[in-house]
């Protein structure tokens, strides 16, 4: 039995190591790729089937990171996509809409921010706070403590 067992494990290891090579090996194409794309745009990017045996895929989509790369306004996301279905807008709009508001509700951090803050003070909050919490030093209300504390001092 033991044999078996060890078989299984190893082969599953295999597995995950040729999946993890497979990854790497496309988002490497994809960095390639995006390297020669310039100003607004979609990017790749790379991720994986759900399922019992998740598969390596290359998709398009907008960097949500990258300012620069993003429709200014609604003629423009149409023809940086190519879809310009009513039908299908109304439902991009829709999934977006509820992605963002799932995003914000469940947001951890979220309970914390100021009524007044733009969104680019609520997003250096969160990264603050987050960097803060990963190292496992500080617990979430201390850092909040911490960053809201340097906020206010840096107001004065």
């Amino acid at each position: 039995m033991g044999d078996i067992n060890q078989a299984g494990e190893s082969a599953k290891d295999k597995a995950v190591e040729l999946r993890e090579k497979a990854i790497d090996a496309a988002k490497a194409k994809a960095d390639e790729t995006n390297k020669t794309r310039t100003g607004k745009g979609l990017r790749i990017r790379v991720g994986s089937t759900r399922g019992k045996n998740p598969q390596v895929i290359s998709f398009e989509a907008f960097d949500e990171n990258a300012s620069d790369t993003l429709p200014a306004d609604f003629a423009e996301f149409q023809t940086l996509t190519g879809v310009s279905d009513e039908k299908e807008i109304v439902e991009l709009l829709i999934i977006g809409y509820n992605d963002k508001a799932y995003s914000l509700a469940s947001d951890p951090i979220a309970e914390y921010y100021e009524p007044d803050w733009s969104t680019d003070l609520r997003q250096g909050f969160k990264a603050s706070v987050k960097g803060l919490t990963a190292t496992g030093v500080l617990t979430l209300e201390q850092a909040v403590s911490a960053v809201k504390a340097a906020l206010a001092s840096a107001k004065k």
